[in-house]
């Protein structure tokens, strides 16, 4: 017999559960002690104004700060002395960083060299950043308030505001920002992919830059992206049959994968090298799961047997040793894992036969501690995370209905589906401070699939 899941405790529940309504940026379900982030204060400049905006959203939908905002006007000085037309002194309680004071930088380099720490300190600033322009180049200062002195200052040629990889390039530059800050990687240079009246869209994590990806007027489901960012599979109805293909994100390049349209095939999944992609197959006989060669499109791999059970959703853990799924095996949908090549499978999400309702769309952690998947409770679907580990789970949302959760790269943020303002519409909450916010407000909004880290795009010139 299965023991009782944590989440249907009710004096144990995940600290970052949301109990309430909320608006846009509202912290719930914790009691939040000011001081345990870190403060960062964007200096005010002229000019630069989309790249400022993007970047301060950026760290700030890291939830990893307290964003201080500064009063409106004059009565804030960015600097404790002017500096001499004779030769510019360092103010008293800082300090110059080399690389920072001088050359290209003008009254901007000088107002860095002379920044008012004590001021900041006393805002409650650990942080202060300073975007401003030196011909083409952005430069961002990263000062560190406590140390009264530069952390790092970064230089980047962006590309002009109207190009195709403007905001991304900003993006990334947050990123390099929050690693400077901290020594943590940020997720600002990424974008999730969802189903919307039957085609595949792109958004940026931000809400902002929504596209079309799928390449076709028939209906697409099951968008799933590849180890690399630059590549990513759904699925095709053609003919009462499911096609899955394999799509270019640069080029829109789209491939057939290898003896798929046969049956109903669905919900692929890449493994963390990109060799190998799991898919659902359902047929007169049931849903059972396979695996194909990616790179080489062949060598195909039953995984299950049913047996009168269906078995479907597959996600990889992040070493490829271990995958978990669904299966019906004990009457209703439930999480289980196997082996990777099919053996060794068990059950994996605990539940009580009898109380518990149906378990679906799991999707394994980037950091391989934890499993996110929707379960049905009196009625309603909630989103639960399961702890690899220790095999307990515990409930994480619980106003309105809430599915099909897909993790950040940074495994600390989920992106999912929830009607909690009356429609259908993706959300993304940040599981250690439990901030919510909306991604897309527009209704019809399905199965989001949140993208990794996302370089570059490579060239396509031969």
């Amino acid at each position: 017999m299965c023991c009782l899941c944590d989440s249907t405790s009710r004096g144990n529940r995940l600290t970052a559960q949301d109990t309430s309504a909320i608006d846009r940026g509202v912290r719930i379900g914790i009691d939040y002690r000011p001081g345990v982030r870190p403060g960062m204060v964007m200096l005010p400049r002229k000019g630069l104004d989309s790249v400022r905006t993007i970047v301060a959203r950026d760290l700030d939908y890291s939830d990893r700060f307290e964003i201080i905002t500064l009063p409106g006007g004059d009565s804030i000085r960015l600097a404790t002395t002017a500096p001499s037309s004779s030769g510019s002194t360092t103010p008293r309680g800082s300090r110059r960083t080399p690389g920072t004071g001088g050359g290209s930088g003008g009254g901007a380099q000088a107002a860095m060299a002379s920044l008012n720490y004590p001021l900041y300190q006393a805002l409650g600033a650990d942080f202060a950043l300073d975007i401003t322009a030196a011909g083409d180049t952005t430069v961002a200062t990263l000062h560190d308030i406590a140390a009264a002195g530069v952390r790092r200052a970064v230089r980047t040629v962006l590309p002009p505001a109207g190009d195709p990889d403007f905001r991304q390039a900003v993006h990334r530059l947050a990123d390099q920002l929050l690693q400077a800050a901290l020594g943590t990687a940020g997720i600002g240079a990424t974008r999730v992919l969802f189903v919307k009246d039957g085609k595949v869209y792109q958004i940026d994590q931000d809400g902002v830059d929504q596209k079309l990806v799928s390449s076709t007027n028939r209906q697409a489901m099951s968008p799933a992206w590849a180890a690399d960012g630059h590549h990513f599979a759904y699925m095709e109805f053609q003919a009462g049959k499911g096609w899955l293909y394999y799509q270019d994100m640069a080029t829109g390049k789209r491939t057939p994968v290898s003896t798929t349209g046969t049956a109903l095939d669905f919900t692929p999944a890449f493994s963390p090298d990109g060799q190998t992609m799991a898919f659902s197959r359902a047929t007169e006989e049931g849903t059972d799961l396979y695996t194909i060669n990616i790179k080489s499109n062949c060598c195909l791999r039953r995984l299950t047997v049913g047996h009168f059970s269906d078995n479907l959703s597959p996600t990889f853990s992040p070493d490829g040793q271990r995958i978990a799924f669904v299966s019906t095996r004990p009457g209703l949908p439930q999480v289980y894992v196997m082996a990777a090549d099919g053996t060794d499978q068990q059950l994996f999400a605990p539940f009580d036969y009898g109380v518990t309702g149906s378990s679906n769309a799991p999707e394994w952690s980037p950091d391989g501690q934890s499993v996110a998947f929707h379960r049905d409770v009196a009625g309603t679907l909630e989103v639960f995370v399961l702890d690899v580990r220790t095999r307990t789970v515990r409930q994480l949302t619980s106003v309105g209905r809430n599915e099909d959760p897909t993790w950040a790269p940074d495994s600390r943020h989920l992106a999912f589906v929830s009607d909690r303002s009356g429609y259908r519409q993706l959300w993304i909450i940040d599981l250690d401070t439990g901030r919510i916010r909306p991604l897309l407000q527009e209704s019809g909004a399905r199965l989001p699939a949140w993208s990794p880290r996302l370089s570059e795009a490579p060239s396509t010139t031969p």
